[in-house]
């Protein structure tokens, strides 16, 4: 009898079979193996298997097994973990989606049933503020939840920056890959993945090696992060999104979401009110907000101690528009952009760090705080 794990991987890349019916075909026969010895005949016995797909199928079916058998060779030399749509361990939560994938790939030792998961997402162009937001979210979350798993996507902008906070906090990390794991992208980010390994957080992806990170695929990992957590959180997305996606995909699950608001005028923060406004996300200022929305049990003297991040309105202010453009800016660069002698802006800076709007930094630098 053929190997299932060959099977299960195989099964992946049938001719006409895509998530859905993969799941279907695999819960119709019982296993991987019996789809590959059904023949033609049976296959169009399978209801939503037309004869076009039961031809496709038989036709495909030697291909892809090689192909199976390769990858599977791949995937123990080089210490992955295979989960099979069936095995007692395959993500409890994961499990409960339509599309879940009937075989997937994990790099690292990370309870994937843990009994908190949350998912954080955002732009790839991710502000001050949003930076801020995702490290202080983290930073209070962890105190609350030692064992919280954080899921994320490890690309620029929110992604990247919730791992390296889960990580700084003492929390496992899960990075959800839109390739096989032959690869890091974005190639920036191949410590930070090891780093994750190292803290007890993984990679994980449905992809097999040698997988591009095509554009498509992208829209295609967004459903493992929304399926893998309780509850999706967006820090911040412009009007359109693959956060947005994300956010669309854990609705669609009848899970949580939950986003933080953010000036109308802002680009990065549209995408937020947009959720917010159609009742698609809940807002949250803090975690203290995030944590009471989901009911979960925590300690209430530790809860109460959780400030609500304040949203103060930063003024229509030129100095306010550069560093919003720039992220920091040295004090003479700023008298000769807005042609004011250096003393009158010094005065006009140390005006606006009173009022907490910007933070001085070494070297005559200044940042928005």
């Amino acid at each position: 009898m053929a190997d299932e794990r060959v099977c299960l991987i195989g099964l992946t890349l049938l001719k006409g079979v895509g998530y859905v019916l993969a799941r279907h075909l695999l819960q119709y026969f019982g296993t991987a193996a019996k789809v590959f010895d059904a023949n033609p005949e049976l296959l169009k016995k399978v209801p939503g298997i037309g004869v076009n797909t039961a031809v496709q199928i038989n036709e495909s079916r030697q291909e892809a097994l090689r192909l199976a058998e390769k990858e599977l060779s791949f995937v123990e030399k080089n210490k992955i973990r295979l989960y099979g749509f069936n095995d007692a361990d395959y993500p409890r939560r994961l499990k409960e989606c339509n599309d879940a994938p009937v075989v997937f790939y994990f790099k690292g030792e990370t309870d994937l049933n843990a009994p908190k998961i949350l998912s954080i997402v955002g732009t790839r162009r991710v502000t001050n503020y949003g930076l801020k937001l995702t490290e202080t979210l983290v930073a209070d979350l962890a105190a609350m939840f030692p064992e919280l798993l954080i899921i994320s996507g490890l690309a620029y902008g929110v992604d990247i920056s919730a791992h390296r906070a889960a990580m700084k906090n003492g929390l496992p990390t899960v990075g959800v890959l839109a390739h096989g794991l032959n690869l890091i992208y974005p190639y920036e980010h191949r410590k930070n993945a090891v780093e994750m390994l190292k803290h007890g957080g993984g990679l994980l992806t449905d992809f097999i090696s040698n997988t591009n990170p095509d554009r498509e695929n992208f829209l295609s990992r967004n459903r493992l992060i929304a399926g893998l957590a309780d509850a999706t959180i967006v820090v911040e997305s412009a009007e359109r999104g693959g956060s947005l996606v994300t956010a669309d995909i854990a609705f669609s699950y009848g899970r949580d979401v939950y986003t933080f608001p953010g000036r109308t005028t802002d680009e990065f923060s549209a995408g937020c009110n947009s959720l917010i406004r159609m009742n698609k996300a809940g807002l949250i200022t803090s975690a203290r907000d995030l944590v009471m929305s989901l009911c979960w049990d925590v300690n209430v003297e530790i809860l109460n101690k959780q400030p609500s991040l304040q949203f103060t309105q930063r003024p229509d202010n030129p100095i306010i528009h550069i560093l919003e453009e720039k992220g920091e800016f040295h004090i003479n660069r700023f008298a000769a952009e807005m042609k004011i002698p250096v003393h009158k802006m010094m005065s006009m800076l140390f005006e606006l760090e009173l009022k907490g709007h910007i933070q001085a930094l070494p070297g005559g630098m200044y940042k928005l705080s």
